[in-house]
């Protein structure tokens, strides 16, 4: 039997996997990201769900920060603490990139959105109910074609921020209508998700009938910026833009969760 000799030199094959496989491939690395995945988590949390003393979750933390796939945001609630927040939109650009290396064949493609694929009721909290809740809710409703019911709530309800109604604008959608809610009004109504946006009103959040799956994202609040509405514009803009990637991958998820259901039956 015949076998072709084994290259060598320039013409060696790479063996060593890309780095990106090489850091979610640890398992304890991989449950990180998979739990971040889910919802953006304090150190501590991540010790308790891990079951990993802190110094070891700390130090795998550090490992995939140095990578680009998360970073931390100082919370709002308790300045001595920090969000870590997973990068899907980078993972995915890696996961597709580690593919491409192992067979040109194997580059990643994003199946079209199914408009009205998805079923599900999500309610959006933050403090005010004044713009980040109110842009996740319209931008929810868009990006689903309208299946997923969105709504939202703030624990201290404002009346609804210009620049909020500006940037929606700039993506066709007029929100200039809507009004500011409290939380109360939806605490006898039941959620597939419940989606914090405030690190604050995420302290507060009541129970609700279901239960729900409970989500936190560590968004800051725009209007908290310093300066006029034309100064804290750009806020608004990267805080539409964030909710709208992340919304993206919600939606994701709700659609996936719905096809498995759907093969069970």
């Amino acid at each position: 039997m015949y076998f072709p000799a084994m290259a060598t030199g320039a013409e060696a094959v790479e063996t060593s996997p890309p780095r990106f496989l090489r850091l979610a491939g640890h398992p304890l690395r991989w449950q990180l990201l998979s739990e971040l995945a889910r919802s953006d988590r304090r150190v501590g949390e991540l010790c308790v769900l891990a079951r990993r003393r802190q110094s070891l979750v700390s130090y795998h933390l550090r490992l995939l920060r140095d990578g680009g796939l998360v970073s931390a945001r100082r919370s709002a609630a308790d300045g001595r603490d920090s969000y870590y927040v997973l990068d899907l939109v980078r993972c995915g650009e890696l996961l597709a990139s580690a593919g491409v290396a192992l067979h040109p064949a194997l580059g990643a493609t994003t199946p079209p959105r199914e408009p009205g694929a998805a079923t599900a009721r999500a309610l959006f909290l933050c403090t005010g109910n004044s713009a980040r809740s109110q842009i996740a809710e319209a931008l929810c409703e868009r990006l689903s074609g309208g299946a997923v019911r969105a709504v939202s709530a703030g624990s201290h309800p404002k009346p609804l921020h210009p620049n909020a109604v500006r940037v929606m604008r700039e993506r066709g959608i007029d929100i200039s209508g809507r009004r500011s809610k409290q939380l109360g009004e939806f605490t006898d109504r039941s959620f597939d998700y419940v989606i914090s946006l405030c690190d604050r009103v995420r302290e507060v959040c009541p129970e609700f009938e279901g239960p729900p799956e409970l989500v936190h994202w560590s968004i800051p609040d725009p209007a908290r910026e310093p300066g006029s509405d034309a100064e804290t514009l750009p806020a608004f803009e990267r805080t539409a833009a964030e909710l709208e990637t992340r919304i993206g991958f919600l939606i994701g998820t709700i659609n996936a969760s719905r096809q498995e259901v759907t093969a069970r039956a």
